[in-house]
């Protein structure tokens, strides 16, 4: 089962792959592939791919045709842990095999990203307050463990470590931990694969405010990091120097919702003139004018097209945003609108059971 590209004068393909990660608990295959009309938004299930258990996150190689899937459980292949499946695809992603599995230490990894040399993977584990890193052998295959870091609690809170990735820059490693309520500071020692601490007590937010996932403007200059537990956006300068600066937080949830809610996922529209939220109780995106001094002002609340949206995307042509909402088993397709930026009518669904992740490839 092959396909062909359309491409636009712009480069940017009609026809585009989403691959989906999802809770396997209810049983199923963990990996879905999509294939996403952007001229249309038309979206159809492609093929799907075992990557064992809860592959809750997942992240693509660019040395070769290979996805690396998080196992979010606490006992993997036997042993207590998480894991890390790695998987190799065709050029048109018809045939998608396993190819290595490899245990995490401490349990639970909910996010998984890989360094911008294709040489190192980082994972965050929730349950088990650590991060790992993976070296890679020449062939994206997972090798050994370099280096893992379990963090102390602190006050009396639990470190549950949630996302762990590069700048656009390529410089530093930061790390969200929401249970600490600390934003952690790294660079990479590329001979020992050791992570380097360059700011020991972390940047500390607000108690309670959960930081999850975060996001730089295209300079690196902002740094945007989205808290689960206040419905938060907090706005921070990134100074080489000096590490982060808060400048700014913003609530994601519309003034009439008087609920529970919980901040989940957060992405820059491809102009960088739109910062986007998922709010999971309220079941909206917010949507988020970004200044030229990187400041935010609300521009609006959308529904998500479903319940609990956990993860969502924006597809390569700008035009459309895609919610995995987790509680419903859906994927929600939402227009952008070019001027006002906001996420308005829902152009089409896909059932998908337990959505947590959505990637373009």
């Amino acid at each position: 089962m092959a396909f062909t590209l359309i491409l636009f004068s712009n480069g940017i393909s009609a026809q585009n792959i989403l691959v989906t990660g999802r809770m396997t608990d209810s049983g199923g295959k963990g990996i879905n592939i999509f294939h996403f009309n952007s001229s249309n938004a038309n979206i159809s299930l492609f093929s799907k791919a075992d990557a064992g258990p809860n592959p809750s996150f997942l992240c693509f190689s660019k040395r070769g045709n290979l996805i690396y899937a998080a196992n979010e459980v606490s006992n993997f292949k036997g042993e207590r842990g998480g894991g890390v499946t790695t998987l190799e695809y065709s050029e048109d992603f018809s045939r998608i095999s396993k190819v290595k599995e490899i245990s995490v230490p401490n349990g639970s990894p909910c996010y998984i990203s890989i360094s911008p040399d294709n040489k190192f993977l980082f994972v965050a584990n929730y349950t088990g307050g650590s991060v790992t890193v993976f070296k890679l052998d020449n062939n994206g295959i997972p090798e050994k463990i370099c280096d893992s870091i379990k963090f102390k609690s602190n006050s009396g809170k639990i470190s549950h470590a949630h996302m762990i990735s590069y700048d656009p820059a390529g410089k530093n490693i930061y790390l969200t931990d929401f249970g600490l309520d600390r934003i952690m500071i790294y660079k990479l020692d590329e001979i020992t694969g050791k992570l380097i601490s360059l700011n020991e007590n972390g940047i500390a937010l607000p108690s309670g405010t959960g930081p999850r996932h975060f996001v730089f403007n295209t300079d690196g200059s902002k740094m945007y990091v989205i808290g689960e537990s206040k419905s938060t956006v907090t706005v921070f300068k990134v100074d080489e120097k000096s590490g982060l600066s808060l400048l700014q937080t913003v609530t994601t949830l519309s003034e009439t919702y008087k609920g529970t809610s919980y901040g989940a996922d957060i992405h820059l529209g491809n102009s960088g003139e739109f910062l986007y939220g998922s709010n999971r109780g309220e079941n909206s995106i917010v949507t988020f004018r970004v200044g030229s001094n990187g400041l935010l002002t609300v521009a609006g609340h959308t529904s998500c097209g479903g319940d609990w949206p956990r993860n969502f995307a924006i597809d390569p042509s700008g035009k459309y945003l895609l919610v995995g909402n987790q509680r419903s088993g859906n994927i929600s397709i939402l227009d952008i609108d070019n001027k006002s930026g906001l996420p308005s009518n829902t152009s089409g669904k896909v059932d998908l059971n337990s959505p947590v992740c959505l990637e373009f490839h």
